[in-house]
């Protein structure tokens, strides 16, 4: 007997698709299950399924509900079931530890298991990428291998915890990592992280005199290399905030485990301050479409109008404490990058790169195909922008072609018995 209740929620997520077009098949059920991740944690996933499918995938975001996506639906279209496992902490970067993350992910790892599929891929979209990348890197390790702390230094579980390797991993518009994108996107010209208006002139990336102006900018090299070396000092500047709050804490905490502790101690423990990340939206390459050049528009991930996206409430680690910055927006600090993590595969991979992606440009791309450390691994780059929607208006629709690369991938990959369901579908659609 049909449950009317879950055919309803099953409707209404087709209908938040952004390819209304092209929904969920019919024959696909969604369930939702509470995942029970090893630090105590419960995050729900939601898992499409007919019933018959021998591969399934993990898609994931460190800090984005996923459940109304079209990497779901295409891949259901192929024959291959999906479990969207939602981060315990969705929109928010204020307690965001990529190494408490990748413990999300091991729990719908673990789920998949116990459900019986015989090959299980990891597809990484955006950020997802770098959190896959991380995951994949600790869970090939030998527990007693694994990390053992935060870059902040709180203890995390990862050698008692069960981590699956998949079986295989598809990157779709994977960046280098939160950590790289603020920081080659952070403004470097603020003067003042107490006062986001303080600014350098000479490092200014939206002054006329540096080589911006309304239709875009011409930057000079000289100004390129200036700039970015300044990002990286701001990053630094910034990790040395965090580290340095993080010492007042474990000061404290070492005087009150010592004995004689001051009210003030017991205060100074527990306290963990929330601090702003102004201009964060400022990578040279979203406004100069000469650096780098790719298909791209002019503008980044949030817009064209740098001064609504720069200076406005919501950008990229806009609110942090010092734990959430280090481990996921420090370019420096944090290990959930593609460069530290994505040699370690040596699963199967399959690389697709949107060619007008604003938020990793040829050169990322190119470094991170590089990276990967498994010999099996392709590349495909498909028109279109960072999610997938085409650049130009009336051109074909880039999303279908990806679901059907990844079908093609997995049964050229897999074996044939595992994927006659999924080659039955393809064909089908």
């Amino acid at each position: 007997m049909v449950d009317p209740k879950q055919e309803a929620i099953t409707a209404g997520l087709r209908g938040a698709f952004w390819d209304a077009d092209r929904p969920v098949p019919d024959d696909v059920k969604l369930s939702v299950h509470p995942l029970r991740t090893h630090d105590g944690a419960t995050i729900s996933g939601f898992f499409y399924a007919r019933g018959d499918e021998k591969v399934a995938a993990v898609v994931m975001h460190p800090r984005e509900h996923l459940v109304p996506f079209y990497l779901p639906a295409e891949l259901t279209r192929q024959g291959i079931a999906v479990c969207l496992p939602t981060p315990r902490l969705i929109g928010n970067d204020i307690r965001l530890e990529h190494e408490l993350a990748i413990l999300d992910v091991a729990a719908a790892v673990s789920f998949l298991r116990v459900q019986g599929f015989e090959k299980i891929l990891l597809v990484g979209n955006s950020g997802g990428g770098p959190l896959f990348a991380f995951y994949n890197q600790q869970a090939l390790l030998a527990p007693e291998k694994r990390l053992t702390r935060t870059p902040a230094g709180k203890q995390v579980p990862l050698a008692e915890a069960e981590m699956i390797p998949p079986d295989g991993i598809v990157f779709v518009s994977a960046h280098l990592g939160q950590g790289r994108l603020l920081m080659n996107g952070v403004d470097p010209s603020v003067v003042d992280e107490q006062d986001p208006m303080s600014s350098d002139p000479a490092l200014d990336p939206f002054s006329t005199a540096n080589g911006f102006s309304g239709k875009g900018a011409t930057y000079a090299p000289e100004f390129v290399a200036r700039y970015r070396a300044a990002q990286i000092e701001r990053v630094r500047r910034l990790d040395s905030h965090a580290l340095e709050i993080v010492a007042r804490r474990v000061a404290a905490r070492k005087r009150i485990k010592e004995g004689g502790a001051t009210p003030a101690d017991r205060m100074e423990a527990a306290y963990t301050p929330i601090f702003p990340v102004w201009r964060t939206d400022a990578d040279l390459r979203c406004w100069d479409l000469s650096i780098d050049p790719s298909d791209r528009k002019l503008g980044s991930l949030w817009g064209a109008n740098p001064a609504v996206s720069n200076l406005g409430s919501i950008g990229f680690g806009r609110l942090c404490t010092a734990d959430s910055w280090l481990s996921t927006w420090s370019g420096l600090s944090s290990n959930a990058s593609m460069e530290k993590c994505a040699p370690a595969i040596e699963q199967p991979t399959l690389f697709i790169e949107y060619t007008g992606d604003a938020s990793t440009f040829p050169e990322d791309t190119q470094a991170i195909f590089d990276w990967l450390g498994t010999s099996d691994k392709q590349r495909m780059k498909v028109a279109g922008d960072h999610h997938g929607r085409p650049i130009h208006e009336g051109d074909p629709n880039p999303r279908p072609l990806v679901g059907q690369r990844i079908g093609e991938w997995v049964a050229e990959r897999f074996s044939e018995q595992s994927n006659s369901t999924l080659k039955e579908a393809s064909h089908a659609d």
